[in-house]
């Protein structure tokens, strides 16, 4: 059995987080419709990974039998997903107000960069803007600037883990109000968030505000990258002296760093870092991947996304597998007693499944909305 078994999900079709968060739920067994735009231009199904395990119906929902088409369907269902700026689904006739007055145990999920409310709530914007000002951008980087960090921090981490969790913790309360609610999932509140860590340091004296200057961000040579003889890198996270240890055993330069202990200690970064770097030439990525290979030493070939397919851990774990021609991560978390999959899913299924009747005459000029 998987663990969201029998939960109802219409996702209205956006980009990014929204389908990120979709695909989650699916995964760990949530039914999901998508419903999107009539004529879009859709990537090929073995292509479009966040997309996956998940029907699409096209409505117009500014068609007027297309909107009773999508509210029969958010009629029946547990979860709304939407991501378009504020006051857009107000204006289609599916805001929050009209569909938990239709259906009041509706968990309504929104996902946006900056929020519903606030000076720049219905403004545009993406990832990289929603990093900018939550202090994520300033603080990763090189020393001369600031590097996005793909769109993994906001969209996918500020965003779509935290609707994803959302709206399992509005679900979890619903079991006992029997009510649902709305869920205002904002990028830029998520990724504040996921800096809690980095808030509190500031608050301790521990952090300053220059990039690539303190214990996680590059500033220190033992968590930092390493150019390697092939022009690769390798990846050094030994931030307790007994990893360290074991790190400038294996590369045989104790003799000239400073000893455990005294490893984190700013006056001997410059010292260590030369020593690191120089004795991370002499030898290949790979070479120092088989020798670092089963030790606590912490050190790890730094991998592209094709080459991490292969790597030996992940594939022992099928943490990725080829599926219908591509490579595809596969579902986290893993349980021990429920499981999570990945089962594509017909249209025809799910709306027999739901109970829903969607087969109404085609839509007149004279049903549109607008």
């Amino acid at each position: 059995m998987s663990v969201l078994k029998d939960v109802r999900i219409v996702e209205l079709e956006s980009i990014g987080p929204g389908p990120m968060a979709a695909m989650l739920l699916s995964q760990m067994g949530a039914e999901v419709i998508r419903i999107g735009r009539p004529g879009a231009s859709l990537p090929p199904v073995d292509q479009d990974i966040l997309s996956r395990g998940r029907p699409l119906i096209q409505l117009d929902l500014k068609n007027g039998v297309d909107l009773k088409r999508a509210r029969a369907l958010i009629d029946k269902a547990d979860v709304l997903i939407e991501g378009y700026r504020p006051g857009v689904c107000e204006r289609l006739g599916i805001g929050p107000d009209e569909c938990l007055r239709r259906n009041p145990r509706l968990i309504y999920g929104r996902m946006t960069g900056w929020g519903q409310t606030g000076p720049l709530a219905r403004t545009a914007g993406h990832d990289i803007n929603y990093l900018a000002i939550s202090g994520a951008l300033h603080a990763i980087g090189t020393g001369e600037r600031p590097v996005a960090p793909l769109n993994l921090v906001g969209d996918f981490g500020g965003g779509a883990l935290y609707l994803a969790f959302g709206i399992a913790c509005a679900l979890f309360e619903r079991s006992r109000s029997g009510k649902g609610q709305v869920v205002d999932a904002a990028i830029v509140d998520g990724t504040a968030s996921m800096l809690s860590l980095f808030y509190g340091l500031i608050a301790s004296g521990e952090w300053v505000e220059q990039r690539a200057s303190n214990l996680l961000d590059g500033g220190s040579p033992v968590y930092d990258v390493y150019l390697t003889s092939d022009a690769r890198h390798v990846a050094v996270g030994c931030l307790e002296a007994q990893f360290y240890d074991e790190m400038i055993s294996i590369l045989g330069i104790r003799d000239s760093v400073p000893p455990p202990g005294e490893h984190l200690a700013a006056a001997h970064r410059g010292t260590l870092r030369q020593a690191l770097a120089g004795a991370f030439r002499k030898r290949s990525r790979d070479e120092w991947a088989s020798v670092f290979e089963g030790t606590d030493a912490c050190v790890s070939p730094v991998l592209s996304m094709v080459e991490a397919a292969r790597h030996s851990h992940n594939r022992a774990r099928e943490t990725l597998k080829a599926v219908d021609g591509s490579m595809v991560p596969q579902p986290a978390p893993r349980f021990s007693r429920t499981h999570a999959s990945e089962k594509p899913a017909r249209l025809e299924d799910v709306l027999s499944s739901w109970n829903v009747q969607l087969d109404e005459p085609a839509p007149s000029d004279s049903d549109r909305t607008d």
